[in-house]
Order: structure tokens, then C-alpha cells, then sequence
């Protein structure tokens, strides 16, 4: 198959969160097959250029679309074909070079990884016809926003922005879905969340993964008396858990386990988490950081106390093939076949949240049992291998459709 990815980010090497998944798809389909690449790229990561080139056939780089003045947001929310809350990607460049990309190498398929780029296989009547279009949803918009304004409510900033979001965004995210070949979720969580609103959909579950050799299981020398979360902080639902750590759970945590450190990993911090930091030296805020790996590996406890959001996440699957045990809520551990205490912990609200963290601390018989356990799990049922592989026979399924 030729096959084509168009994602949010550029998909590098050490990259974390959802572009790792494209990055390792990419990988493994390029063994027996032919993948070009349409990405957008910042310049900082233009030096990651070799780590993903040599599985590609085709590719297509361009800048992201400048930042939207106000009087253009204004505009856009009224006159814009593309939802507001999308705008942000909007850009003719990519709805171009996409449709000649398709015309040009005669792809079997093309697919839109996170929803807001299938808004260049949405109404693109240059695609070549013979190219199945399917969107990669990471997170459903509209249910990750209505989620935002149901947690903060319309009187607060966030929900109030939360609901402007949700201007002509159902409709149009659904239309867009209805329109393409197939959608592909990473969880079934996701794909039944999907089905509620259109039950017509054509949906299949394509697992996230982890290298298993590459997150291998931490020594206890190595570890400090810390706990970790992992993210990029552009993406709200983690932002708001980090902050909701630092607020309702870090204190008690802090009184509990004195000389504790909390390690804030990961990409573009925002000035809420790095005012937490200044205000607290046992807050410790990497930024983006060469390999992720060498920070969890100080982490005795990786914590997720997620409330935002939906689709999967990859930072709670490498803590566990570092066998580290996870300390999350039910919603983070979604799409996971996990069993609460047995090789995860769920904690829903800051109190219960303490005690877990505090228990996995003190009791070294739990902590060694959840830690080997999550590890079994995650090297029985998520690799990247299995999931490219369930991916590849997705494809070749759609490309063979209505032949």
C-alpha cells in the first residue's frame, strides 16, 4: 500500500504524547509498505529531521499557520467554514498540498491524525478520488469540551471559553466523520463515545503502544524519593492536572512524605506550572528534556490525576514498562484493561489520592507486586508491533472497500 499520514505535529523520534504513536506507525508500516508524510514542523524541530526520514518515501514540511489576531478570531467565528476551536490549523497551504500529494503518488490512503486535520480531507475536492480518507481521532472535541464546561461551569473563565469553543463545532467535527472512509479511536471508550452521537459511524479501535526494550524496568538505586508526571503542557487536560496536583494533592503529599520531590516533565510549561515551581524548590520543571526516560527514572510514583480529555495516554503505558507504578484517575487509565490495585492504583478525588501515593511509599510488598504486574501487562498487549500491525490490517480493510 502507499500510504500517507497528515498529523497535528511532526511526528520526530523524541517526541512525546499522541505524536509518538504516528512516529512509531510510520516506523513499522514502512517495512512493507511505501509512507509519505504532509506535517507542519516548528524550526526547534527541524533537527529531528533524521530520526523519521529514513522511513519515508515522500515529504512535505511547511510552517505553522501564523497565530490569529483578534479581529481574524473574531471573523473566524463568524464567518469561517471551519469551527472556531480548528482555526488554529487552518491553512490553504496544507489543504493544497495534501489534495497534490494524493494526485501526485497515487496513495491507497490517506489519514488525518487528530481530528483537527480532517478539515483537509473534509470538502477537499481535489483529493484523488481513489485515495480512502480516514481520520485518526486522538480526542473528540466536542466531548472533551463539553467535559471543560461541565467541570468549571459557564460563570468561570474556562468554561465560559469552553463554551465558545462548542460554537458549530459538534456539527461540523460529526459531519466530518460521517464524510471519510473510516475513523479510527484508541480506545473503545472513545469509539463508543463517538457512536452516541452518529451510530452510523465506520469505527475501529487502533491501540496505542510502547517500545518495551527501550522503557525497560528501573532499578530501585536509581530512584529518588519523588513522584513524576509526564505531558505537554499546550494540551489542557494536562496542564489542569498538573495544577490540580499542585493545588489539592501536593500540599497534604508534601506534610505526609517530607523532602518529596515533584518532577514536571515534559514540553513548553506553561506560566501557572512555572509559577508553582518558583514558589516551591521541591517542584522541579524540566521543559523539554533529550530523553524523558531519564527523569521517570527518579520517579518512584508516576502520577495522573487527569479530569480533562479523552483518547489514551502514553505517558501512563511507559511509566508502567518502566514498572512504575501509576497512580492515576479512572478517567486517565481509560482504554487500559487495568484492575485497581493490582497493577494500577485509581484515585478519583485528593484525599484518596494521598493515601494511595503515601501507601505505594511505605509499603514495599504492594509497590513490588503493582509494579511487576503493570509491567507484565503493558509487555503482553501493548506494543508497538501489535498495534501497527492491527492498524496495517484496518488499511488494508478500508483500501479494499466498495472495489
Amino acid at each position: 500500500m502507499k500510504i500517507l499520514f497528515v498529523p497535528k505535529e511532526f511526528p520526530h523520534g523524541k517526541v512525546i504524547g499522541g505524536p509518538i504513536i504516528i512516529y512509531n506507525r510510520i516506523k513499522y508500516l514502512s517495512r512493507h509498505h511505501r509512507v509519505g508524510l504532509a506535517s507542519f514542523i516548528r524550526n526547534e524541530d527541524r533537527r529531528y529531521l533524521g530520526t523519521l526520514e529514513p522511513y519515508l518515501s515522500e515529504l512535505e514540511l511547511m510552517p505553522y499557520p501564523p497565530p490569529r489576531n483578534a479581529f481574524r478570531r473574531i471573523s473566524d467565528f463568524f464567518s469561517s467554514e471551519v469551527p472556531p476551536y480548528m482555526c488554529n490549523t487552518k491553512s490553504s497551504e496544507m489543504h493544497h498540498t495534501v489534495a497534490k500529494m494524493t494526485q501526485r503518488s497515487d496513495y491507497d490512503v490517506v489519514i488525518a491524525e487528530y481530528s483537527v486535520m480532517g478539515q483537509y480531507l473534509y470538502r477537499n475536492s481535489d483529493i484523488n478520488p481513489r485515495t480512502k480518507r480516514i481520520v485518526s481521532c486522538h480526542e473528540c472535541y466536542t466531548t472533551s469540551r463539553k467535559k471543560v464546561l461541565d467541570l468549571y461551569g459557564i460563570f468561570s473563565i474556562r468554561g465560559f471559553r469552553a463554551m465558545l469553543e462548542l460554537y458549530r463545532l459538534e456539527a461540523y467535527e460529526f459531519a466530518m466523520y460521517r464524510d471519510v472512509d473510516k475513523v479510527i479511536t484508541l480506545t473503545p471508550e472513545e469509539r463508543e463515545g463517538l457512536l452516541r452521537y452518529a451510530p452510523g459511524l465506520d469505527i475501529d479501535v487502533v491501540p496505542h503502544g510502547v517500545d518495551t526494550e527501550k522503557f525497560s524496568p528501573v532499578s530501585l538505586e536509581e530512584q529518588e524519593m519523588s513522584v513524576a508526571f509526564l505531558g505537554n503542557y499546550p494540551h489542557d487536560p494536562n496542564r489542569e492536572a498538573v495544577m490540580y496536583f499542585t493545588k489539592e494533592i501536593w500540599p497534604c503529599l508534601k506534610n505526609t512524605l517530607p523532602g518529596i520531590k515533584f518532577y514536571i516533565i515534559g514540553r513548553d510549561p506553561t506560566p501557572d506550572i512555572l509559577a508553582a515551581a518558583k514558589r516551591d524548590r521541591d517542584i522541579v520543571v524540566t521543559g523539554t528534556v533529550e530523553d524523558v526516560r531519564d527523569y521517570l527514572r527518579k520517579a518512584k510514583v508516576l502520577v495522573a490525576p487527569i479530569r480533562l480529555g479523552k483518547g489514551f495516554r502514553g505517558k501512563i503505558l511507559e511509566a508502567m514498562a518502566m514498572a512504575i507504578p501509576v497512580v492515576t484517575t479512572s478517567l486517565g487509565a481509560e482504554g487500559i484493561p487495568v484492575e485497581d490495585m493490582h497493577n494500577i492504583v485509581i484515585a478519583n478525588d485528593p484525599e484518596t489520592f494521598v493515601n494511595r501515593v503515601v501507601k505505594l511509599f511505605k509499603n514495599d510488598e504492594l509497590y513490588q507486586r503493582i509494579s511487576q504486574r503493570s509491567r507484565a501487562l503493558v509487555e503482553e498487549k501493548f506494543s508497538w508491533q501489535k498495534g501497527a500491525e492491527i492498524l496495517e490490517g484496518v488499511l488494508e480493510k478500508t483500501v479494499v472497500k466498495d472495489k
